[in-house]
Formats: C-alpha cells, structure tokens, sequence
C-alpha cells in the first residue's frame, strides 16, 4: 500500500481511543506503520537487491515485533524528556501497543495486495497475498480523509464558536469500520472472480493455474490470469455478474526452451526474480551481439504495460553482460 493510506489508517487507529491511553500515541503508531518501509533502502545497492529485500524482514511477523520494540523505546525515552503536562502521561505498555499496532497495521495492508508478504522471515521466504486490493486504492483512501477530515472541521467550528472541546472518536472508528467493509467487500468479489475463471476453459484447454488481480476504484473488476498447457490467458473479469465469460485480453503461449532463456534463469537477477514470481513468463530476443532475455510476472501484466519485468543481456556464448529488474513503462503501439 501507499504510504498515505498507511499513515491515515495509522491516525484511525490512535484516534479510536489509543491517543487516551498514552501521550506520543499517534506519533508511535505513524511511525511503526511506515517504519518497514525502510528496507527499500537495498535498492540503493542495485534493482535485483531492491526486489529480493523489499518486503523481506521488516515485514515479517519477528520483524515488525522488534520494530515496535525499538520504536516504543525511543518514544518513551522522548516522552520522559518532555515537559510534564496535565492529562494523559507517558505509558510504555500502552506505547509498546500502539507501535506494535502500527506495524502491524502495514503487514495487513501489503499482505491484502498482489505484491504479498514474507511473514515467516527468516525462517521461510515464502510469500504470502490476499489478492484484494490494489496498491493504491483511491476508495479506501477517500474514506479515510473523509471520515478523518470531518470531525476535525468540526473541532474547527467548535473552537471557533467557543464551544466546549470534546473529543471525536466517530470519525476514526468509521474509517476503520469502512477499511473492514471494503476487505471484506472485495475477499467476497476475489472468490467470485475466482470461481468464474475456474468454470471455462480456454483454447480447449483446462485451467492448470488461475489468479484474479485487483484493478483500482471498481472492486468488482478484476485481472485474471489463467494457466493452461501451452499459454496463459490474462483476462477481464466481471465478478457482478457471473454469468459473463471472461474476456480475453491476450493470449501468451509458453516458449520453446532453450538454452539462452536457461542460461537467464540461472542468473542472481533470474533467481530472485523467479523466487517472486507467481506466474513467470519468458521471453527470448536475439540480439547483434547475442541475446535479451525477458522474464515478466503476468500478476501486473496489462494491456499497456508489462509490470514488472527481469531483463538479462546475453553475449553469443551466454555470457551474462548485464542484468536488471524494472517496472516497464507504458507500451508503444504495436509494441508486444
């Protein structure tokens, strides 16, 4: 997820009652919903480290329990620093809950998308997806600013008018009331999404694979992806209405093997790549002085874009002469 929506949910959360428990609570639970995101800081190395680290131990279940620890222990050691007021003191229980609520807050809402999470790090590096939300999902956002901006307009008038300050747990409390809806909303349209993709076969052939992707906004839209013997089939599907066949986007039949793709394969950036692949698809080009080898992962593959593509340079003798991962950009008409 975005870091925005992680922040918005992380103030529902405090808002709900946590900011009464403890002061620095809103702070606490901020930062551990946006504190996991530093392990993209690999990527400073190189993409291939970017895409094997991202989402790897700081998004696991060991991982966001010692960021809550490390977390509560610099906001308590501030909060003790701080002037002594009237109202609510510094709690270290209660900061332990809100960092430890905040992080995990943000392994929820990365496992509910596509990308997905490695929750038994380092003691497992599979990955985990809900499949439900797309990454950025304008709706869930919109609720949040709405339930989060109003009572905070009327906190405005009210101070305004001098009237007496009260406090406004309403508006967080419908937000995550909301954020359980749309789960909700959205896990019932996956399985629907699911099972029509299950019920046709595609070129005479019986699905081996399937997968259903969320598109933003609409949550009965979705992206399929159907595995069969020879091909994939990617796919639009209308999870309102089952009774619509899905619609055929593209058709990508599974190369030939040979000894450039393998040679690709074998790679650091193949490796990875293929570790976080869920429906990988190859793709090889000669070149002037050798070979392009592709890897795509049709989980974000479109229309207009490949997603996110593995790319490795190959001289005549499959010697590797470069590698790389990047999100491609949009295609160019004609372009396959």
């Amino acid at each position: 997820m975005d870091n925005l929506t992680h922040t918005l949910t992380a103030v529902a959360i405090s808002q709900a009652g946590l900011n009464r428990k403890t002061r620095l609570a809103t702070l606490t639970v901020i930062l551990g919903a946006n504190l996991p995101d530093l392990d993209i800081l690999a990527g400073l190395k190189d993409s291939a480290a970017y895409l094997q680290h991202h989402r790897g131990f700081t998004h696991s279940l060991l991982g966001i329990t010692v960021l809550a620890v490390v977390i509560c222990g610099l906001m308590y050691g501030v909060g003790k620093r701080l002037r002594p007021r009237p109202g609510v003191p510094v709690r270290g229980w209660w900061l332990f809950l809100a960092a430890l609520l905040g992080t995990g807050s943000h392994l929820l809402l990365d496992f509910s998308n596509s990308y997905g999470v490695r929750p038994f790090l380092p003691f497992s590096g599979r990955w985990y997806a809900w499949d439900v939300m797309f990454i950025f999902d304008p709706l869930l956002l919109a609720l949040l600013v709405l339930g989060l901006g109003v009572p905070w307009l009327l906190r405005l008038v009210s101070a305004e008018v001098g009237a007496r300050r009260q406090r406004h747990a309403g508006g967080a409390i419908f937000c995550l009331a909301a954020m359980a809806m749309i789960f909700g909303l959205r896990d019932f349209a996956h399985r629907r999404a699911l099972s029509i993709l299950d019920s046709h076969t595609y070129s005479e052939e019986n699905p081996q694979r399937l997968g259903a992707f969320p598109l933003p906004a609409n949550p009965f839209a979705w992206t399929g992806v159907v595995e069969t013997d020879t091909a994939f089939h990617v796919l639009r599907v209308n999870a309102l209405n089952p009774n619509t066949p899905p619609e055929e986007i593209e058709t990508l039949h599974k190369p030939e093997a040979s000894p450039a793709l393998e040679a690709a394969r074998k790679t650091r950036t193949g490796r990875i790549f293929l570790d976080f692949a869920r429906f990988p698809l190859g793709n090889v080009e000669p070149t002037e002085d050798g070979f392009r080898v592709s890897l795509c992962d049709l989980r974000f593959y479109s229309a207009s874009r490949r997603g996110f593509v593995a790319q490795v340079e190959l001289d005549p003798n499959l010697q590797v002469r470069s590698e790389s991962f990047h999100f491609s950009p949009p295609r160019r008409a004609g372009e396959n």
